[in-house]
């Protein structure tokens, strides 16, 4: 029984989401109990930062997902685990190889005035694997972290644009891709909707189109600002988006390319790693306005040499969904 649930654990926080608000067996009682908050979506994991301080427990329903006193766990990180668990079954991919793409990440936030990282590095693999387990095979620094922030855009014609102060960038290609609704379902690998590319690689279809409007490919890409939720899901993106073959995301990110002088540098201001993440539409445009930075050369930390083509990225098959956009210093 809900009600009997929530006024046996009086010091205990409940993070409900809007399915619960509609169910009329769980809602009243959620919100008879004065614990019912109205967050959903990516929101979730900043109501839950804000909130688990005020009791010694965490509820988080109805995902399923509970905590051990004094451990707020977002239920985010489970479903972005099962997708690395199973990739690491199927392809042998390892938690070095991911813990190298966060080393990388958080040491590019390290360098970056801006980042709420900075100057907290250098970290290594080992630092990360040695930090505390969340999700396995996640650690605590294979996790974004949360903050506060803002981002804006100024979108307008290429004709307008050419009398601006500063230099246009332009936008290439774009597209979108998902499988269903974010975090209100537990992510599967192998759902598909009507395609025959499974959520495991959700986003190749959205990197097609993009690739196939800018009339480019992986290769003519000189910066990669990815969405970076947890370390595994940069080695996914790069296999979804045509990169490296399916099953070699691992290698192929501790071949060297991903560092600042590599041939696809990552995430170079920290990401939601290190850099911020304020959450909402916040940190869907963060990815995308640190792409215009480095093509106008106005990069804090990482500066990328001359850049001419950036790929933008937001989401990932933990959310059953991938944003692409191609930005590029050339008007096509």
């Amino acid at each position: 029984d809900a009600t009997l649930l929530l006024a046996r654990l009086p010091d205990t926080v409940c993070i409900v989401k809007p399915a619960v608000l509609r169910n009329p067996f769980l809602a009243p009682a959620a919100i008879m109990a004065g614990y019912a908050s109205g967050a959903g979506g990516i929101d979730l994991i900043h109501t839950l930062a804000a909130q688990a301080t005020a009791g010694r427990n965490v509820l988080i329903f109805p995902e399923g997902t509970r905590t051990r006193r004094g451990t707020a766990l977002n239920p985010l990180k489970p479903g972005f685990a099962l997708i690395a668990r199973r990739h690491m079954e199927r392809h042998g991919t390892t938690v070095d190889q991911m813990a190298h793409v966060a080393a990388t990440i958080r040491n590019n936030g390290s360098v970056n005035p801006e980042a709420i990282y900075f100057g907290r590095g250098p970290f290594t693999p080992a630092d990360i694997r040695s930090s505390r387990p969340i999700a396995e095979p996640f650690n605590l620094l294979d996790c974004a972290t949360t903050s506060e922030g803002a981002t804006a855009l100024l979108i307008t014609t290429a004709d307008r644009a050419a009398d601006l102060r500063c230099p246009p960038v332009y936008i290439l290609g774009g597209g979108i891709d998902h499988f269903g609704p974010s975090y209100q379902h537990p992510p599967s690998w192998d759902l598909t909707g009507n395609t025959d590319v499974p959520n495991g690689y959700v986003g190749r279809r959205a990197a097609r189109q993009a690739f196939a409007t800018a009339g480019i490919g992986p290769e003519a890409v000189d910066g990669c600002e990815f969405y970076d939720p947890f370390s595994f899901e940069l080695i996914r993106q790069f296999e979804a988006f045509g990169f490296c073959a399916e099953g070699e995301g691992g290698e192929y990110v501790t071949s060297g390319v991903i560092e600042p002088s590599g041939r696809h540098p990552l995430t170079t201001d920290g990401g939601t790693m290190s850099f911020s993440h304020p959450g909402g539409l916040t940190q869907m445009l963060q990815r995308v306005v640190r792409g215009v930075e480095q093509i106008q050369g106005r990069a804090s930390g990482v500066q990328l040499s001359d850049p001419e083509v950036v790929m933008c990225t937001c989401g990932g098959a933990g959310a059953l969904f991938n944003d692409v956009v191609l930005l590029g210093k050339t008007r096509p």
